[in-house]
């Protein structure tokens, strides 16, 4: 009597038809049905850089370091504006680079210095301290997501209310300028008061439709006067002879600049 063997678990099924594969056609997907897909790596690169800034800013400010802090939140400002011309540079724009830059800039322009004012100053404010970190932080995220659906919407001229970054770099500068002045909150009660006036600032102005201009129509492969040159040097010089107040004061009057423009009759009109 013949012995019944079980059957090879590795032999295909004979009762499922296999997919016939058509010349020149496409490969198959993988087991699990997922093609998988590759990321460009130089733009994620940069902002990988921006998240790190972000996450480094909140450790040092646990730390008690505050100057570095505010620093860290100056560098993914900087890195934040390099990662989006690299892509278009390099032609390696993605969707998944657009997700990941959001995911990147609400971390360090939204988590990062809402954290850093309220372990600073806020903190001693109770209730009152965290629901300012938190404004500036619902207002960062806020601001992000209405960026990215207006995108091809808005005229370029003009941002819908302060850029994340700036909105950012208004607490961070104000962190660094009074920490490199030698000022302690805990000796000097009146910064909380000035933190938490300037944590409502930037939440608030980062949400109204306030019109900001986004300088994307100065072109730097235009030829400039020569003059122009000599004040960008000048400005140089000027930030570094005391970079924390120079550039919280440049970042503050930015801040500023869209309620003049609003006086002024200016609107964030749709784009033609």
């Amino acid at each position: 009597m013949a012995s019944v063997q079980d059957p090879d678990p590795l032999a295909p099924d004979p009762e499922v038809e296999e997919p016939e594969l058509q010349p020149g056609g496409p490969a198959p997907a993988p087991l699990g049905g997922l093609r998988r897909r590759g990321i460009y790596l130089l733009p994620n690169l940069f902002t990988t850089g921006v998240l790190f800034a972000g996450f480094y800013g909140m450790v040092q400010a646990v730390n008690g370091v505050y100057d570095a802090a505010a620093i860290a939140v100056f560098i993914a400002m900087l890195l934040d504006g390099m990662d989006g011309r690299v892509a278009r540079w390099t032609h390696t724009s993605s969707e998944f680079g657009a997700q990941y830059d959001s995911i990147a800039d609400m971390v360090a322009f939204g988590a990062a210095p809402a954290f850093i004012v309220y372990i600073w100053a806020l903190q001693d404010f109770g209730k009152l301290g965290w629901i300012a970190a938190f404004v500036h932080l619902a207002g960062a995220g806020i601001r992000l997501a209405r960026f990215n659906v207006n995108i091809g919407v808005v005229d370029k001229r003009f941002f819908q209310g302060l850029p994340s970054p700036s909105g950012a770099a208004v607490l961070a500068g104000l962190v660094w300028m009074m920490a490199d002045l030698g000022f302690d909150p805990q000796e000097s009660p009146w910064l909380a008061g000035l933190a938490w006036v300037m944590a409502l600032f930037s939440g608030i102005t980062m949400v109204l439709n306030v019109p900001f201009y986004s300088f994307k129509e100065f072109n730097v492969k235009r030829a400039v006067p020569f003059w122009v040159v000599a004040v960008f040097a000048a400005g140089l010089a000027v930030i570094s002879l005391k970079p924390s107040i120079v550039l919280f004061l440049m970042v503050f009057a930015y801040g500023v600049s869209g309620y003049i423009l609003w006086s002024m009759g200016k609107r964030a009109k749709p784009a033609a």
